[in-house]
């Protein structure tokens, strides 16, 4: 007897041992009230992977992170695993068909709207911990799972205590990072303000770089930082990001109205968009006017950094090479080499006229002189000098760029493809 049950302990070791060498073991078969209340009995916490199928990082993610020993150990050990498809498609199969309602409950409470996400509950299926997007090795990914396992370091943990009422300025602190590395972008500006708030030195470079984080409203803490020390602002920002951020924010906040009847700007990700009807017969006078009543000494500059995005709008190229001619000409050393590059980059993949080519190759090349290794900006020139006509130096500076990127940049190195068979890349 005791043999046999030597035996069995062996099999069940090497069952569990083989099952973590295949990777992360994912539930089969289960819902999602399933899934929780298998947690609940088990008093093991719930990991979610987010995926969608045309995720490339999502793959990689499944194909070279997921099968590794020293991953399937962790996640096995510690989690309830499952996998769900956020998207569907026509050869969708039973299970993942048996999931749509539970996936688009998920995606609607918890506002998944990038992917990968990777979602961690707790016993008792609350949400605790998020990580978003993909990681380049197996110790890393691991390493930001292990932060789901501790309250002291989960971020809804964390939040749920702040709204609460806990807001000492060490919990803050504490807060404003696990809310980085959640990617919670909404919660970002809110905390830091917060924090803000209550600093007796908001010039210190921390405070600084929190700022740069948090400020979208001139009746944020940071905004006057902004406007009256833009200098020390810019030595630890960038060039021209004071003036970048003040100009946004009274855009939206008094310019934008007299522009789009009804506009709203919301924000997803890293993309910023505009709503609204399109008013075509602006006053520009009057719109200066109404900026001089709070910011008379900033109203000139801030109309023409308006103008671009309006004729952007509109699509009027002309219009938008001289307003963008005319800002750079009076302002160059206050623009961001960011926003320079975004006019480049408009006239690259809206016009096909050579002199508004050859302007945003002007404007391209001022971006270059601020940050020359800049990979971004390396881009948007190459493809203008195509653009014109220059097909040699286009393809010289690309792979610059595909050198600045270690040696690897699948992108660049398919554009250059293009280049060299004189296809379009823009």
């Amino acid at each position: 007897m005791e043999k046999l049950l030597i035996i069995a302990l062996i099999l069940i070791s090497s069952f569990v041992k083989a099952q973590e060498e295949r990777g992360i073991k994912f539930e089969q078969g289960l819902t999602w009230a399933q899934i929780k209340e298998k947690a609940r009995i088990e008093n093991k916490y719930i990991f979610l992977d987010g995926y969608t199928t045309w995720c490339g990082p999502c793959k990689m993610m499944a194909k070279e992170i997921f099968p590794q020993a020293s991953v399937g150990k962790f996640f096995n050990r510690n989690f309830i695993n499952v996998a769900v498809q956020f998207d569907k498609t026509k050869n969708d199969n039973a299970e993942i068909k048996s999931w749509y309602k539970d996936a688009e409950i998920l995606q609607e409470t918890y506002k998944v709207s990038s992917y990968p996400t990777y979602l961690f509950f707790n016993p008792k299926g609350e949400l605790v911990h998020t990580i978003l997007g993909a990681s380049a090795t197996a110790a890393d990914f691991i390493s930001k799972a292990k932060v789901a396992l501790s309250p002291d370091k989960q971020h809804y943990t964390l939040k749920r205590q702040y709204e609460a009422g806990k807001k000492d300025p060490d919990f803050l602190l504490l807060l404003i990072n696990t809310a980085q590395l959640a990617n919670d972008n909404k919660f970002i500006p809110v905390v830091i303000n917060e924090y803000l708030a209550i600093q007796q030195d908001l010039l210190t470079e921390e405070n600084i770089k929190f700022l740069l984080l948090s400020t979208t409203k001139s009746t944020d803490p940071g905004f006057p930082i902004l406007r009256d020390y833009a200098a020390k602002v810019d030595s630890i920002g960038e060039r021209g990001k004071s003036t970048d951020m003040i100009n946004d924010i009274v855009f939206d906040e008094i310019v934008l109205p007299y522009l789009r009847d009804g506009g709203i700007k919301t924000i997803h990700g890293p993309m910023v968009v505009y709503s609204g009807s399109l008013n075509e017969n602006i006053n520009w006078a009057e719109i200066k006017q109404k900026v001089d009543i709070k910011y008379p000494q900033l109203s000139e500059e801030i109309i023409m950094s308006a103008k671009p995005v309006y004729y952007s709008w509109l699509k009027n190229w002309p219009a938008f090479r001289e307003s963008v001619s005319a800002y750079v000409s009076k302002y160059e050393s206050r623009i961001s080499s960011v926003k320079l590059n975004s006019y480049a980059r408009t006239i690259l993949t809206n016009s096909e006229d050579l002199n508004f080519v050859n302007s945003a190759l002007d404007w391209s090349k001022k971006t270059l002189l601020v940050a020359p290794k800049n990979i971004s900006f390396l881009f948007t020139y190459a493809n203008l000098l195509y653009k014109s006509g220059n097909k040699e130096d286009a393809i010289k500076n690309l792979q610059e760029a595909v050198n600045l990127s270690g040696g690897v940049n699948d992108g660049i190195s398919e554009t250059i493809k293009k280049m060299e068979n004189g296809l379009k890349t823009w």
